[in-house]
């Protein structure tokens, strides 16, 4: 979503860096570029205004003009005020109560539903037990397509009574709640195109009948500038305590991110990034910004694969590849295993220079990575174990023969080949050089 803003800023931050000492004048003309990075991303003018005001402030002082390095001083400065700008640290539900209610609220198309269901997926992964409550009563189909969500991920559901209000559908699912033991109630409220006062009215009745401790708008991220009068219409209305932007993984320019959190004072919770049930992740604005500034993730990388990884699986490979052992179908297993992290393309995402890189170079990555996974293990899984086991064995007639069955060419089984066999080679200098170093005394 960051793309455009993000290459922006690397351009402008190339030529602060080019410069040996900074002048003022400098300073001004790489400002000036920021703020129009930042209006074209689609952020709100009053916030680009105040944040152009902080930056230059900062960065006109003698400690930064005379330092060494003064276009990362600068560079650093754009950083800590973009974190700011997102909410400055990490925070997250009110889930002290039991049951805790989350009201989740938002405009038709905001994906209120769908995140509902993501909710309660990633509470039941930590063990507790969420109940989803559907209190849309407008919106045809609303309460099937909760309840198949419900029934795809295995949480409770609390259906509406025949003749109830939404206060009534709201307090009966509270009920329930309390009589089942379940800990977190999450409420899909209705929403419309725009906000009226049926709307507001119907949400008051909501809150007064469950009274959740969170309140909590689900927002496009996609409609840019429109999201900060959105958020301060609900805010208004019911007093958020908290935000999900939905949508970060298109192609929009990403402007109600750096957005809502200033104007509003209501912090992004979570973020949500995809369709699937588990594309929800903990909003962190230090980790934001830097991937904004093309500086990448490597810590949220680092905890999808804490999570994804199974470390029994990845320390027997590891034992294989120090001990000349390690096959094709070791490959294969290693592979399934990156697959659980997700779409490559969002992973490459999170390493640090990618999100700078120009739009041409961008562009033949995208997929790519993707591609070439699939197709290495279509050509490994039409050969025979003994294949896997000894892939030396093979000869002409086989590649001829696995490559009929993967759909792919001789070439690209000849070149997985050579990858693999180069792969052992660079194993087994690296398990000689382990043995001449010395031990470390006991």
């Amino acid at each position: 979503m960051f793309e455009g803003l993000t290459q922006s800023l690397q351009r402008v931050f190339k030529n602060l860096r080019g410069y040996g000492k900074l002048t003022e004048r400098n300073v001004q003309d790489a400002l000036r570029e920021v703020r129009l990075a930042l209006l074209e991303a689609d952020v709100h003018y009053g916030v680009v205004k105040d944040f152009i005001a902080r930056v230059r402030e900062q960065s006109l002082g003698q400690d930064v003009l005379d330092s060494i390095t003064p276009g990362q001083q600068i560079v650093k400065r754009i950083h800590d005020e973009l974190v700011r700008l997102l909410g400055v640290e990490r925070r997250d539900f009110d889930l002290s109560a039991r049951p805790a209610g989350i009201l989740l609220l938002g405009l038709h198309g905001s994906g209120k539903t769908t995140t509902a269901a993501k909710l309660a997926a990633r509470w039941k992964r930590e063990g507790r037990r969420p109940l989803l409550a559907a209190c849309d009563l407008r919106r045809p189909a609303a309460v099937d397509q909760l309840r198949l969500l419900a029934a795809k991920i295995g949480a409770d559901f609390a259906a509406p009574a025949a003749g109830d209000t939404v206060p009534a559908a709201g307090r009966r699912a509270l009920d329930r709640a309390r009589a089942e033991g379940h800990d977190t109630v999450i409420y899909d409220s209705g929403g419309r195109f725009q906000i009226d006062e049926e709307l507001v009215g119907e949400l008051r009745e909501l809150l007064a009948a469950t009274q959740p401790r969170n309140r909590v708008l689900v927002l496009d991220a996609a409609i840019g500038q429109e999201s900060v009068q959105v958020a301060e219409t609900f805010h208004r209305a019911v007093e958020l305590t908290g935000l999900i932007l939905t949508k970060l993984d298109g192609d929009a320019r990403g402007g109600a991110a750096l957005s809502v959190v200033s104007v509003t004072g209501v912090p992004i919770l979570l973020a949500g990034t995809g369709e699937k049930i588990e594309d929800l992740s903990p909003f962190h604005p230090d980790r934001m910004a830097s991937r904004i500034l093309g500086m990448g993730d490597v810590v949220t990388l680092v905890e999808q694969a804490q999570q994804a990884v199974d470390a029994d699986s990845a320390a027997a490979i590891e034992r294989k590849m120090m001990s000349d052992r390690f096959t094709l179908e070791d490959l294969l297993d290693q592979m399934r295993q990156m697959k659980k992290l997700g779409p490559v393309d969002k992973l490459l995402e999170m390493l640090p220079g990618v999100g700078a890189l120009p739009p041409e170079a961008r562009a033949q990555l995208q997929g790519r990575p993707e591609r070439e996974l699939k197709r290495t293990e279509a050509i490994i899984l039409s050969m025979t174990p003994m294949e896997r086991r000894h892939p030396e064995r093979i000869d002409g007639r086989r590649r001829a023969r696995i490559a009929r069955g993967s759909g792919a060419t001789p070439a690209d089984v000849n070149d997985l080949l050579r990858q693999f066999d180069r792969m052992k080679q660079m194993m087994k200098q690296l398990r000689r050089r382990q043995k001449r170093l010395p031990r470390a005394p006991m």
